[in-house]
């Protein structure tokens, strides 16, 4: 279960009930929840129950820790799929009119979105400079409130585009609003990537095999490596770093940087996965970005559901590289360090982001291509790593006390070597995984099919999960350590 310790990697406060939420990597989610909603699901062979079912058990699952936050989900759903109707009813006929509602719905979207989120930031903000003594409201954050307002809003956009039909059936878009699979951490799921699955989703084995695997895959991710990787991060960046080396501090980050991302790309995993057996296909959220030659090329690989979305709905709208490109990009960026959680530190981890994305279109990405790829693997690896810095501290003195501790500590730590030896092969492992091996295994282990038929592979599939499976619950029922860093926001 989620515990205080997401405070410390969030920025935001910890809520009372938390620790009662449903996460995937969860013992009761696994042998419970997920198999009921799962022999209830295929029990039923009418898609209208199927699609009631799908609803039921995702405001269950969201209810399980945010039982008053349903009624704002569902307020949030009820009036966009209103306004999606005026947006279709008067896109040909009266344009100003389908505007007018696509405004309306993203202003309620979004001044719903600041209120819960960054009110109390706000607050804090103007009493520190005005000197006031504004009461702060101290409200609570409901969980995913970032994921689902940017999925409906993307709906809300393509509608008024005329990329997508409005979902005349409420029972329907509330069904694409909840799914517990992605409603709490993502990925952010566009209406035009599942529409024609909404309203028809045979059962195919293959798939909902493939789906299994997945998830499997994504479980051990979590259990196995990101929980491995933040019990160490949180014993070298939670100290006094007058008492942290050098190598204790860039141990302590590089664990970091490899349990945000394992415990994300897990997350997105298992929600590919468990797309895939209800008869949904979410599109990939990570593809490696660790193997990055270049800023670009990280963002282009991490979180891909959430840089498309601002690519696409608010960098281009602005006029994308055609029109103020260096404006459009610093505005995207503070948005996405905000996006992140009401701090400061966020909205600095943003703008450091933006700065070196624009000295890659003006001229650094030329002269990168122009070097052996491990520059530019070096060189994105150091600024991702100082972007997790600026990530993980939300304090700011603690910021600069890990970067005195990085450049000034001194390489003399015997208990780091300890502890490295003692973890050798688990950090080995996880390093080598952050690279494409799966996939290259997958490849080998098809082109050795007779006849290419890789159903003959089914049966190592099948170990290999019940290994994973017995894994994670052996580790699970002994941890308390458990958070989704990404629930936070």
């Amino acid at each position: 279960m989620i515990t205080k310790n997401v405070e410390k990697y969030s920025g935001l406060p910890f809520r009372k009930g938390t620790a009662r939420f449903v996460v995937f990597s969860n013992l009761f989610f696994i042998y419970v929840f997920l198999p009921a909603n799962l022999v209830l699901y295929f029990a039923v062979k009418n898609l209208r129950l199927r699609n009631i079912i799908m609803v039921l058990f995702s405001l269950t699952f969201y209810a399980w820790g945010e039982p008053v936050c349903v009624g704002l989900l569902l307020f949030t759903a009820l009036v966009n799929w209103g306004l999606g109707f005026a947006v279709a009813e008067h896109r040909q006929a009266a344009p100003e009119k389908a505007k007018g509602a696509l405004v309306l719905a993203v202003v309620v979207d979004l001044a719903l979105l600041m209120l819960f989120k960054y009110s109390g930031f706000l607050v804090d903000n103007l009493n520190a400079l005005l000197g006031a003594e504004i009461p702060n409201p101290g409200l609570t954050l409901p969980i995913g409130i970032s994921f689902y307002t940017f999925q409906i809003i993307s709906y809300m956009a393509d509608v008024y585009r005329g990329q997508v039909q409005c979902q005349r059936s409420f029972l329907k878009f509330l069904m694409y609003v909840t799914m517990y699979h992605q409603l709490v951490a993502g990925p952010i799921v566009r209406y035009e990537w599942i529409a024609k699955e909404i309203d028809d989703r045979p059962v195919i084995p293959a798939e909902i095999w493939n789906g299994v695997c997945r998830f499997c895959v994504g479980l051990t991710k979590k259990v196995v490596m990101a929980n491995g990787a933040g019990a160490l991060a949180s014993r070298y960046l939670d100290e006094d770093f007058s008492k942290v080396s050098s190598l204790g501090a860039l141990f302590g980050i590089l664990m970091f940087a490899l349990q945000i991302y394992y415990d994300f790309s897990a997350y997105s995993d298992m929600a590919i996965g468990m797309g895939r057996i209800f008869g949904f296909h979410y599109l990939e959220n990570f593809n490696y970005p660790y193997i990055s030659t270049s800023i670009t090329d990280f963002w282009r690989r991490w979180h891909i559901s959430l840089s498309t979305f601002f690519r696409d709905y608010v960098y281009i709208p602005l006029g994308g590289k055609y029109c103020h490109q260096i404006r459009n990009i610093l505005i995207v960026w503070l948005l996405t360090g905000l996006w992140h959680g009401a701090s400061w530190n966020f909205v600095f981890w943003g703008g450091f982001y933006g700065l070196f994305l624009i000295l890659e279109k003006r001229f650094l990405l030329r002269r990168l291509e122009k070097c052996p790829k491990a520059v530019g693997w070096l060189y994105s690896t150091v600024i991702v790593l100082i972007g997790w810095a600026l990530f993980y501290f939300t304090d700011t003195a603690r910021l600069f006390a890990f970067f005195g501790a990085l450049f000034g500590g001194g390489v003399s730590d015997p208990a780091l070597w300890i502890t490295i030896q003692n973890n050798l092969f688990w950090i080995i492992l996880s390093v080598v995984f952050c690279a494409p091996v799966l996939p290259k295994i997958k490849s080998l282990a098809a082109a050795r099919c007779p006849n290419g038929d890789t159903s003959v592979l089914v049966p190592v599939q099948a170990v290999c999960c019940c290994g994973m499976l017995l894994i994670c619950t052996a580790l699970l029922v002994g941890q308390s350590y458990n958070p989704f860093l990404y629930y936070r926001f």
